[in-house]
């Protein structure tokens, strides 16, 4: 069978409380989506995928892909899920699986808002966060990236491994898109002394371990032996191998085996690559937010043990349920800094259009003054812009305005 087309736009029915891509794949979840103009876009499975959304609908297309439909199949979750009107592109069902389309947004905001007064205040800016459904591998090696690291900077080092390990898929304006690595491309004895190169630092000797652990030391199809069975993963993978009923406390346990795996990183890929919702990652933003509005702790402070990291987990999935690491995301986005105007509810996004009137002034080359005009041109330029406005919280202060270029 032949690779799956590049294809036009096509679009699926989502509003942005069901969905929003634009918080979605900024808070820390994935690092290789890319932002070209008003296009987010990424390799998944072989295919390069442009995304853009509005208030009614997520667009998608394929712009090149080097895969077909034989070599991937939905999960049984996505059986009775809208088909493509294409047999031939089944790119709607990996959406669908990837941004976890099955699981009712709203119906869950609103149990985790009647169970906690905090979630109830803070979720009305930020909603349409979802959870993604990642590969394993991509989600084990880019949160083993993020060990003491911000999200710009793991981003880079993803990208680096994507494009020094990883095969080209296709071109989007002249820049390369590829597919994440496989264990066996980090596997190799180079590998680590490249890394180190990269600018990786202590995390090239974690990922270079770790590949090898999968590739030598585990059964074929380890990894995804540890996904949620109610959230099957997307590929076709051999686990007969492995025979453990995979849980969640024994997905998380596995994971911690591994070179530069610790209980957050673990719980990180739990959540976001191998299904289990309850997994509740706790970084120094969880914490916070767990000492500042859960008064979790009788003293104050920015570390904490193995023990306490447990508590905080089994203290949130009490008050939230089994998709804990769902509302947590919701929590962990307001408290990040790059969101900070959207938690403060007052940034609000129009499109205004703009004339700008240049006047421009032609004088003679001689000693005449330059005061004097010889002649006078008017140019009038019309541009569309985006105003961001901040109402104030202060009566009588004046608002703020920033502009930027659409």
């Amino acid at each position: 069978m032949s690779p799956i087309r590049a294809s036009d736009w096509r679009k699926l029915p989502l509003s942005l409380t069901d969905l929003c891509i634009e918080t979605t794949l900024r808070c820390g979840q994935s690092f290789r989506w890319h932002k070209i103009d008003d296009e987010w876009n990424c390799v998944l499975y072989g295919r390069l995928l442009s995304l853009k959304q509005d208030k009614t609908h997520l667009h998608y297309k394929v712009v090149s892909s080097s895969t077909t439909p034989s070599m991937l199949r939905p999960p049984l979750s996505l059986k009775s899920e809208p088909k493509s009107s294409d047999n031939d592109d089944d790119t709607e069902a990996l959406l669908r699986h990837y941004f976890s389309l099955k699981h009712d947004l709203t119906a869950l905001y609103d149990q985790w808002s009647e169970s906690d007064p905090n979630f109830r205040r803070k979720a009305p800016k930020f909603t349409g966060i979802r959870i993604l459904s990642q590969d394993p591998w991509e989600a084990l090696i880019g949160f083993i990236c993020s060990s003491n690291n911000n999200i710009s900077r793991i981003s880079q080092m993803v990208h680096k491994l994507c494009i020094h390990y990883g095969p080209l898929v296709g071109h989007i304006g002249g820049e390369a898109f590829h597919d994440f690595p496989t264990p066996q491309a980090l596997s190799g004895k180079k590998v680590e002394a490249h890394l180190r190169e990269l600018g990786f630092g202590y995390r090239a000797k974690y990922i270079a371990e770790t590949a090898r652990i999968v590739c030598e030391e585990r059964a074929e199809g380890w990894l995804e032996s540890l996904i949620n069975p109610e959230n099957p993963g997307w590929t076709i993978t051999n686990t007969a191998n492995v025979t453990e009923q995979p849980t969640y406390r024994h997905a998380h346990e596995q994971l911690l085996l591994l070179s530069g795996v610790g209980p957050k990183v673990a719980d990180c890929v739990c959540l976001m690559g191998l299904g289990w919702g309850e997994a509740v990652p706790v970084d120094t933003h969880v914490w916070q937010i767990a000492q500042r509005d859960y008064k979790f702790g009788k003293v104050k402070t920015k570390t904490f043990s193995k023990a306490m990291y447990d508590s905080v987990g089994d203290h949130f999935r009490k008050i939230w349920g089994q998709q804990a690491g769902w509302a947590q995301s919701v929590l962990f986005t307001a408290n990040l800094k790059s969101f900070s105007e959207q938690a403060s509810g007052n940034a609000k996004i129009v499109d205004v259009k703009v004339e700008v009137k240049e006047v421009k002034h032609d004088t003679a080359a001689t000693d005449e003054p330059v005061g004097r005009l010889r002649k006078r041109r008017q140019v009038t330029i019309a541009e569309t812009v985006e105003v961001e406005t901040h109402t104030s919280t202060k009566t009588g202060q004046a608002s703020k305005k920033r502009r930027t270029r659409a």
